[in-house]
């Protein structure tokens, strides 16, 4: 959970060292990344990276997926629509 605060170097240092029979799966949000000025996502990076290895999936949950609080979707609805501003 929260990989989109992980860099690029322990984003690969995670996905490197699956074993055979093993299985990961990765959660974050890109839109609530909190690292340093000038860092990059590992999470956003390996989205680009490994969009074409077989045997890896990505799933984007919209805001429609939001399943706490009816509240959190319109905050997240009423974010959206600011940042297209």
């Amino acid at each position: 959970d929260e990989a989109q605060n992980t860099t690029n170097e322990q984003m690969k240092m995670f996905l490197t060292r699956l074993g055979y029979g093993s299985k990961a799966v990765i959660t974050g949000d890109i839109t609530q990344i909190d690292l340093p000025e000038g860092k990059k996502s590992g999470l956003k990076s390996v989205i680009n990276i490994l969009k074409d290895v077989e045997d890896i999936g990505f799933m984007f949950f919209h805001t429609t997926d939001v399943v706490r609080h009816k509240l959190v979707q319109d905050i997240v609805k009423a974010y959206e629509k600011y940042e297209v501003k």
